[in-house]
Order: structure tokens, then sequence, then C-alpha cells
């Protein structure tokens, strides 16, 4: 089975997204003049390394574009000469195209299987992996098999995304250029908040 190696000082990104509300037309109209809302919804989805915290990439797109093609984009803003770990996501990534992207990128993929999920034909590195990932899931089990792989990490993620909300959870821009560039401006003030030092925990008694 595939035992995961994080080489030291490579990236581990681990990728997540959310919604956050945009102002329509529509609402902005019904506040002037009155009349019904119509509300936008905006998704933000970020790639964080996971020992820094720090937001590495993002990409926004409208409410109706999935999670899993955006990965390679993702990817794609981290230098080519920087070395990744491994690249952590949930079940919605699990397809051919985000397995091929991290294993072009000579990084694990830590993501889990969707549930019946069946093996690959072993036609790329990225199915190979996927398949021996699969492999130690139904021989260990789910549970053992997120512990083993350390996707618990991903909750220090998802830790983060309420971070970015705490900057607000709407957004002033009606255009949507202005819109992604509100958003990158948020992020950027986030990581210099990051940059400033994290909390450490200790274990203690």
């Amino acid at each position: 089975m595939l035992i995961p190696e994080f080489p030291e000082h490579s990236q581990r990104p681990d990728c997540v997204n959310n919604y956050i509300k945009a102002e329509g037309e529509g609402e902005w109209n019904a506040r002037k003049h009155g009349g019904s809302k119509r509300r936008i919804w905006r998704k933000i989805h970020i790639g964080i390394d996971e020992e820094t915290l720090e937001v590495r990439a993002v990409e926004v797109t409208g409410s109706n574009i999935g999670d899993a093609p955006i990965l390679p984009e993702l990817l794609d803003q981290i230098m080519a000469d920087e070395q990744i770990g491994s690249v952590t996501a949930d079940g919605a990534y699990d397809t051919r195209k985000c397995h091929e992207a991290i294993a072009t990128r000579g990084a694990t993929a830590v993501i889990p299987s969707r549930k019946n999920a069946k093996p690959w034909k072993p036609t790329s590195p990225g199915a190979v992996a996927r398949n021996e990932a699969l492999r130690a899931s139904k021989y260990r089990g789910r549970a053992i098999w997120r512990r083993w792989s350390g996707y618990h990490r991903r909750s220090r993620v998802e830790s983060k995304m309420n971070c970015i909300k705490l900057l607000g959870q709407s957004l002033m821009a009606r255009d949507f250029d202005r819109q992604v560039a509100e958003l990158q401006v948020r992020i950027a003030v986030l990581n210099g908040y990051t940059a400033l030092g994290i909390p450490v925990t200790v274990a203690v008694g």
C-alpha cells in the first residue's frame, strides 16, 4: 500500500471552499427604490499551506461551479519549482483530473474515496496512487485510514476559512472583477496577520 512521505520543508496545501454573499443589481435597487431583493453567491476556493496556515492560492467563481475542476488551477498558482509533499481535500475532489494534477506535481493525494468507489484502470500515476489509497482504506477501514494518512489536519484549514469569514460575510463590490480584487485584499490582510505568528498549543499534564 502507499505510504505518504512528506519531504522536509515541502508544502502541504489543503483545499477548501466556501460561499460569500455578493450584492446583486436587484438587491442594490431594492435598497434604493424598494422591492424584492436578489442575492448572488460567490464561491471561494483556497489552497492553504498546512504548516504555516498561509493562503497560497485562491480562485473565486460563481456558486454553480463545482469544487474539483478548480483544484488544478489552485496548484498552478504555486510555483513549479516548489516541492509539494501532499494535497489534502475532501471526497468531492476524488476525480481523475484532481489525482492527475496532484501526481503531476509529485505530491501525495490525501483524499478520501467516495462511497462504493471502484478501482480505476492503472493507466496513469494518479490512478495508481488513488487505487493504493483505496485499497488501504478498505483494508484498514476509513476511520483508521483518516488517522494514518493525516487527513485530520484538514481541521486546521477549516478554521482558517472561518477567519476569512470574520473579515466579512458579504462583498461590497457589485462587479465580478472588483469582487475578486476585494477578496484578494482580504486574504492578503489575513496572510499578514498570520505572518505575525500563530498560537502554539502544547499538551500539559
